[in-house]
């Protein structure tokens, strides 16, 4: 039985059809940067998540980068963020001229932990990043709260996370902006990259479109540096496809994450908790283990594909071994030792998610845990 991490062919089976007529209508209609088709997702979108504007960028990365050049922040000030995410979280600080201040993680729901937050803050602090890692919503009333109360800005990297709700709103609407991801893997992926800004300040949208493009305000006159970050008609007319379907394949990754933990427990496996009012989409279904890295080559061995998200946490990156040497996360870090992503996606049978529980515990009991272990 193989099993693979993700399929994403079984996704374009399903829409072959209107995938492919979608991109004809692109290459008949021979306008192929910011057309109609751009203009109509931007509305899409803006109507899915519960926002006034959407500004449809590049990547989830020119989505933060853009956000935190729009609101002023570079060299000198500081944004606050996790230490356990992808490096594009902190790298997008980085390229503004900024630097991260990391803070540790959840031990529940593995993401940005207030109390960390409030260790982290300098007097250069102008924002902080809360990142809904894994489809998992941040828990996000103390952090606005924080923010309130010390004058930053909340920005929300939901580049894992489109459709999941905090509170009975979809995330990426809590925050001055919101940072989304088309890369192909997400749960509403382009096939290319891809990426979109949320907010609801018009002004705030008018300079996020003008960033992203080369910051123009009218052809041929460009009042500041920005940059070259476009969605183009392609991909927007993929993504406008896929878009109807979300909600649906969504919650088809809650149901199997269900199965999972029903699966699972009395295993030494943790997961990540929900925070109360909040709805997931489980972009990865991921697990701690005391013993990962055997277990990652076991199951490879039974033909069953994982991955692990992330290995090295970001505040000890090389790139970061200087300017944060001495910093420590203990959770971020334990988290990076233990977690492994098991197989989730749509069109992944519930046959298929029994077969790897039972080869977990095949696992467990060939190899026992011979010290007595709490998952994360």
């Amino acid at each position: 039985m193989i099993v693979p991490q993700l399929d994403l062919g079984s996704e374009y089976e399903q829409l072959r059809a209107a995938i492919d007529a979608a991109v004809q209508r692109v290459l008949a209609s021979g306008n192929f940067i910011g057309g109609a088709e751009n203009d109509a997702l931007e509305r899409e979108l803006a109507a899915y998540i519960g926002v006034a504007e959407v500004v449809c960028v590049n990547s989830g990365t020119d989505a933060l980068l853009l956000s935190l050049k729009a609101l002023g922040i570079g060299a000198g000030d500081e944004v606050i963020v996790p230490g356990f995410t992808f490096f594009a979280t902190a790298e997008a600080v980085c390229l503004t001229g900024a630097q991260p201040r990391f803070a540790d993680c959840s031990a529940q729901h593995y993401n940005i932990d207030v109390d960390s937050v409030r260790q982290a803050l300098t007097p250069q602090t102008k924002a902080i990043i809360a990142v809904h890692l894994f489809g998992e919503p941040v828990d996000l009333a103390p952090l606005q709260q924080f923010c309130e109360s010390h004058g930053l800005w909340l920005i929300e990297d939901a580049a894992q996370a489109i459709g999941a709700q905090y509170c009975g709103r979809s995330v990426g609407s809590f925050g001055v902006t919101g940072a989304f991801s088309f890369y192909p893997t997400k749960n509403l992926g382009a096939y290319g990259d891809g990426g979109a800004i949320t907010c609801n300040d018009p002004a705030l949208a008018k300079r996020l479109r003008s960033l992203g493009n080369h910051g123009r305000q009218n052809r041929y006159q460009h009042t500041e540096i920005g940059c070259n970050s476009r969605l183009d008609e392609i991909q927007a007319a993929i993504l406008r496809v896929k878009l109807p379907y979300l909600d649906e394949w969504n919650a088809r990754r809650r149901q199997l994450a269900t199965l999972y933990q029903e699966a699972l427990r009395g295993t030494a496996c943790g997961w990540p908790v929900a925070t109360k009012g909040s709805i997931s989409v489980y972009h990865q279904f991921v697990v701690t283990h005391p013993r990962r890295n055997e277990l990652q080559i076991f199951l490879a061995e039974c033909d069953i594909a994982t991955a692990v998200f992330y290995p090295i946490p970001c505040h000890l990156q090389p790139a970061f071994s200087v300017s944060h040497a001495g910093v420590s996360l203990p959770l971020a870090e334990r988290l990076a030792d233990q977690v492994l992503a098991l197989p989730i996606f749509p069109a992944l049978p519930v046959e298929k998610v029994a077969h790897i529980a039972k080869m977990i515990r095949v696992f467990e009991q060939r190899f026992p845990i011979d010290v007595e272990y709490l998952p994360v």
